[in-house]
């Protein structure tokens, strides 16, 4: 299958634009390697609107959003995927000045798998905490298949952990439209940096995506993802095949995450090479899991892994 991915880089800052019935998106100017054209913030309904990712404590990004209310609309709840500042950081600001409470799955950290809490409370230190919105605290945690809406919208939480491990997405009512956040995004496959980020997490994930029926996925970065089965498949096997190169790379004898990545991401921009550092490093605490392979010596960021 081809790269699914549509890296088209044309962008309309600061306007409110549909992408389905019913949701409008506003792009926010903060564009970089990690966020391709911008965080994507979404207002969902009529009258009474939901808000999808405030995205940062951007002024110019925030008096956008305001300015996409219609006459007689306000902004009556505020949904945050995930605590990376360029979605959540804004959701402060916007509930105060609304009044609107923000719906999250729980604060930075929370839903950590057992793996990555026995590592904490072990003291292992995995690095991380790129991008962190550490002061995130939701006003109403939301748990899976919990549901908030309003006379012509619900969004039900769908808890997609792996990219952070607070992650939700949101599905729209039964219309098959899923706000996917960082999990599956439009133009490249996302980062998973332990220990809020969890590989093995990551990959249950998209097999739990995959057991939908969706068929439009609004991500947080890049274009809507209007084949979401094919998205998934291309995914799963991209990740399983870098398991797999992983796996060789050990072959030829002990290694860290760094000196893995260098050889097996060799198809990447070489300033993305510590972010595939990190995705290493979570598929190895993975594989370690499952006993494939091992750390020598005690687990850390710099730890030689060799194969079971």
């Amino acid at each position: 299958m081809e790269n699914p991915f549509d890296r088209n880089p044309g962008v309309a800052y600061g306007v409110a634009e549909t992408v389905a019935p019913g949701v409008r998106r506003i792009t926010c100017r903060n564009p970089s390697r990690m966020t391709f054209t911008g965080t994507r913030s979404y207002l969902v309904g009529e009258g009474a609107l939901a808000l999808v990712d405030p995205g940062p404590a951007d002024r110019s990004h925030l008096a956008a959003i305001a300015a996409a209310l219609r006459p007689g609309e306000r902004i009556a709840h505020i949904f945050v995927t995930h605590s990376h500042a360029d979605h959540s950081l804004g959701a402060r600001a916007v509930a105060e000045a609304t009044g609107a409470p923000v719906h999250g799955f729980g604060p930075h950290g929370a839903g950590l798998s057992e793996t990555m809490r026995r590592l904490r409370r072990d003291g292992v230190d995995l690095g991380g905490g790129e991008g962190a919105d550490d002061g995130f605290s939701p006003d109403n945690p939301m748990r899976e298949d919990d549901t908030v809406g309003a006379a012509d919208w619900s969004l039900t939480a769908l808890h997609t952990p792996g990219h952070l491990s607070n992650h939700v997405s949101l599905a729209l009512g039964d219309t098959g439209i899923v706000f996917t956040g960082d999990t599956v995004m439009g133009w490249a496959t996302t980062l998973v940096s332990p220990p809020e980020g969890d590989m093995a997490a990551f990959m249950a994930t998209l097999r739990r995506l995959q057991a939908r029926d969706d068929r439009l996925y609004l991500p947080g970065h890049g274009h809507p993802v209007a084949d979401p089965a094919g998205m998934l498949i291309w995914q799963i096997a991209h990740r399983e095949e870098r398991v797999a190169q992983i796996l060789r790379a050990l072959a030829a004898g002990p290694a860290d995450a760094e000196a893995i990545a260098r050889a097996v991401y060799i198809d990447v921009d070489q300033a993305l090479l510590p972010a595939a550092q990190r995705n290493v490093l979570a598929t190895l605490i993975g594989l370690a899991d499952e006993g494939r392979v091992r750390p020598r010596g005690p687990l850390s960021v710099a730890a030689l892994f060799e194969l079971s």
